[in-house]
This record gives C-alpha cells, structure tokens and sequence, in this order.
C-alpha cells in the first residue's frame, strides 16, 4: 500500500515537474524573443498604453482589490461587481466598447475619428468647433484662379504701417526669436476667389494664409520682438518633388530642420493655418468690429507635447482675458485622425495656430493678427522678466 502511495507521489511530482519546466522555459524562449527581435517588432509602454486605454477603468480597480479587499469598500454603490470578462476580452481585442455606441463605428466613418481627439479648452465646448482640415488633390491646390483684395483690405495693411508710435522700448535687438511659416501656405479664402465657392479649393498662390504670417510678424516687430518668416511655396516644393498634398509636413519638416540649425536663437515657432469651417463658427464680434477666430492646436504623437500644451493654455487664458470670444480655445490631436506631431517635436515653443476659416476677410485676419501679437508680446516680456529675476 506504501508502495502505491509512493509511487503515485512521484508520478504527481514528475508531472507538475514538467509543467513547471515546461513554463519556465516557455517564459525564457518569450523574453527572449522579445529582446532579440528589432526595436521597431518589440512592445514599447506605448504600444501597451493605446491597447488599454480604451478599457474601463473599473477592470483595474477590481484587480486591485482582488490583492486588497479594503479597496472595494470605496466603490460606488452598484458597481462593486468585477466586468464581465466576455467584455473585457472584447474590449482589448477589437477596441470596442459594448457601452459607447461611438466605438462600433468610429473606425469605419471617415472623419468620425476627429470626435476621439481632445478640445482641451475653449470658449464654447461644442463638437462643431473641432477644425476641419482641406485635403484637395495637389493640381487643385496649385491651379491658377483669380483672387482680389478689397479696398477695405488694403487701407487695414496701411493701418499697420501707421502705428509705428506704439512701438515697444523693450526688444530683442537683431535676434529673430520668433519663426514663422506655413505649412499649406496656399490656403486661401472664399470673399478673395470671385470665381471659386468650393471650400476646398480655396486656394491660391499669393492671396492666402501667408499674408497673415506676414502681418503678424510685423506686430512682434513692433512690439520689440525679432520674428522671421518663411516664404517657402510648399505646394511648389511637393510638385518639384512628385509628392502629394497630405505629405506637406514632410517638406515643411525639411524647412523647420535648416531654421533650428541656423538661427539658435529662436524660442518660439508658429505655423500658421486657415480653418475649412464656414464663417458662423470662425468669426466673433468685438467691440462691433468683427474678427476671425483662432485656434491652438497641438500635436500629442510625440513626447514631449507638454510643452507646447503649456504655451497654448496660458495664450489661450491671456486672449479670454482681452478679447473675449477670439480663441476657439486649445485643441489637442494626436496621430488617429491626422499628422499627430506637426513638426512640434523639434523645437520647444511649437504652435499650430489656426487663423479664421475660409469664408472671413483679410480685414477680419489682420485685426486677428494684431491682437495675437499683442497678447502674445505681453506673454513673451512677462516670461523674460521672470528670467531675468532667476
């Protein structure tokens, strides 16, 4: 009988013995699959974070108490039962959430994805503020039209040449601390195009988003500040190349990468854009004059984001505070719907700054203009001051 006994002791031993060599050689052949594949195969904490962000949160609490039973006496009352795990499976698996309708569909309406990104700030929290980026095939962009300025445009540019009274003491002498470009330096606007009513195709080579730049340096200058601008034609450079319209950052990237390397100096960096929304949500009235609206917009596929998260924020409060109504607030993006990294990752101080959109006037985007430099002046001497003090 001792016998018996004995032997089906070791048989039990020999195969929970087996089981356990089994895994642990299984995890040895796994870790080492893991660090000996390429760095572009391995799991990062990225990768591991986009796969779970989408579960509930709940599921982690309820793991917690599983080693804590202490815990569960902090859940709200009815939700003291751990998920289903049917649902969890699902959830990690496919990404869709058996509670959030949005989740069946999101990846199959083009566009509907804009909805997963973030609007940080704002002024009115409304789903139909999220900007709207034209995405014309190259030809369109770069197709000859007509464009005009108005009279009333054109006595706006001679105000600014006028208020040289205004100019601040304070300056940073012969340094440009300020860069900016245009990525789609062709986006242009409906009231200029007489013969063009197709939001997308409002473009045009000389009557565009450029001149905005433009105006908005000449307030820094005014204020003290050294700006430098780049008059780079994108839409030329991706024709020269054989590249299309949605590799524009590519090419603009090549630009940002020469001014960092050439001009150490440069602290802040703007790339300034048009909105493709229609005028009723990209115009606010001041003072009874009207202006085009303006929107922050930061890339979060890289990094180091918070960064330029925090410049956005403190410019978007400065402009609450002097012209109610004018930020649209600050909007984050990350790669799902769009670029996702803006050239943002290469300089600190990095702005997307949407100007208006495609129905509102040059008049509206200069006066736009001119109260960006001046918020933004306030902020750049405050800043310095505080340097200064350290």
């Amino acid at each position: 009988m001792k016998k018996n006994n004995w032997s089906k002791m070791v048989q039990t031993f020999s195969r929970r013995s087996g089981l356990y060599i089994i895994f642990f050689v299984s995890i040895f052949l796994l870790i080492s699959i893991l660090t000996a594949v390429q760095p572009a195969y391995r799991f990062s904490s990225d990768t591991l974070s986009n796969w779970t962000k989408e579960m509930d949160s709940a599921i982690f609490y309820h793991l917690i108490t599983m080693e804590n039973r202490a815990y569960k006496q902090s859940f709200p009352e009815g939700e003291a039962e751990i998920p289903q795990l049917s649902g969890v499976f699902l959830e990690l698996t496919s990404n869709v959430k058996p509670t959030d309708p949005r989740s069946f569909f999101g990846n199959e309406i083009p566009g509907f994805s804009i909805f997963d990104n973030q609007l940080l700030m704002a002024s009115e929290n409304d789903f139909t503020h999220f900007p709207i980026e034209s995405n014309p095939p190259l030809e369109e962009v770069l197709r000859e039209r007509e464009a005009v300025l108005t009279g009333e445009d054109e006595e706006e540019t001679g105000d600014a040449e006028e208020t040289e009274e205004t100019e601040s003491k304070q300056t940073t002498g012969d340094r440009d601390v300020v860069f900016i470009y245009n990525t789609h330096n062709r986006e242009s606007f409906l009231p200029h195009l007489p013969d063009e009513t197709d939001p997308n195709s409002a473009m045009h080579g000389e009557i565009n988003i450029t001149n905005v730049s433009d105006r908005l340096a000449e307030g820094l200058k005014r204020k003290g500040i050294g700006t430098q601008v780049d008059n780079t034609d994108f839409g030329e450079l991706l024709n020269e190349r054989g590249m299309g319209y949605h590799q524009s950052y590519e090419v603009s990237r090549d630009i940002v990468a020469e001014a960092v390397a050439g001009n150490q100096e440069i602290q802040y960096m703007f790339d300034l854009h048009r909105d493709a929304l229609r005028r009723d949500k990209t115009t606010q009235t001041i003072e009874g004059e009207d202006y085009a609206k303006i929107l922050f917009v930061i890339g979060t596929g890289h990094p180091d984001y918070e960064r330029n998260l925090k410049v956005a924020t403190e410019l978007h409060g400065l402009m609450e505070e002097e012209y109610p109504g004018l930020s649209r607030g600050v909007f984050q993006k990350d790669g799902s719907s769009g670029n996702g990294v803006y050239n943002q990752d290469m300089a600190e101080n990095a702005l997307l700054i949407e100007f208006g959109g495609v129905d509102n006037t040059m008049d509206e985007l200069y006066r736009s203009a001119d109260a960006l430099a001046e918020v933004f002046s306030d902020y750049y001497w405050d800043a310095e001051a505080v340097q200064s003090d350290e």
